[in-house]
């Protein structure tokens, strides 16, 4: 899919996301002009309702005058996505408004890229916890205005999937799976970015991708099946 981060919506949007912690933030015109977050990677059911009251209450946005919903769909493991998901879901439904889904990486990719005009593509990485961690490489495309993912998501220890033989000094890596594991980071020899995740990004990338007639299904990405008993697959 191609994100435009040039493409902005300008009634207000609400973006969420629970992925690692719980963010929430209100986008006007392609901004956030408020934004929540709380980093425990534990207790998304009981902290997003709240976030999202306080997120719209400061921005003085009522949930009639949303025009859409964006959520993180991941990768991420099953207990933490899945309150996002319904939640964004249910509340989609009661006001009336799209639900889009977007990549929870994605929208650290778009940071990159709104960071640094001259980088051509970033590989993110983030926890995936047992040690391991989630990966995506992404390309600018549409003249540096947009950018696209290249090839799958993938989940496995950082060592196996990008052994330094196969990371060159011009490549770019992002994302919190960098702090988690700095000697493998350090050993690459790849370039290290140090961006800010920006929940509001998944709203503006969704929006646009619905405008252009591109896919903002909440399909969960978990790669792997979830730690709950008696849940199969990977699916709500």
């Amino acid at each position: 899919m191609t994100a435009y981060p040039g493409a902005v919506a300008t009634e207000p949007l609400l973006a969420l996301d629970t992925s690692a912690g719980t963010c929430v933030a209100v986008v006007v015109e392609g901004r956030s002009v408020v934004s929540r977050e709380l980093v425990e990677a534990r207790g998304h059911a009981e902290h997003l309702a709240p976030l999202i009251e306080a997120a719209l209450a400061d921005a003085g946005v009522s949930g009639a005058d949303l025009a859409g919903i964006a959520v993180g769909t991941g990768p991420a493991p099953f207990t933490g996505l899945r309150v996002g998901l319904v939640s964004a879901t249910m509340l989609g439904r009661a006001l009336g408004i799209p639900v889009w889904g977007v990549p929870s990486l994605d929208a650290w990719a778009a940071a990159a890229f709104a960071s640094d005009a001259e980088l051509e593509s970033v590989r993110v990485v983030t926890d995936a916890r047992r040690k391991e961690i989630y990966s995506a490489l992404y390309e600018r495309t549409d003249g540096g205005v947009g950018f696209h993912q290249v090839g799958d998501f993938a989940v496995g220890k950082a060592s196996d999937l990008f052994p330094s033989q196969e990371l060159r000094a011009t490549d770019t890596l992002v994302g919190p799976g960098l702090a988690l594991y700095p000697e493998w980071a350090e050993a690459s020899g790849a370039r290290l970015a140090k961006v800010n995740f920006d929940v509001g990004q998944l709203a503006v990338i969704g929006a646009a991708r619905a405008a252009a007639g591109e896919p903002t299904g909440t399909e969960p990405l978990y790669l792997r099946r979830p730690d709950v008993h008696g849940v199969a697959g990977g699916r709500l």
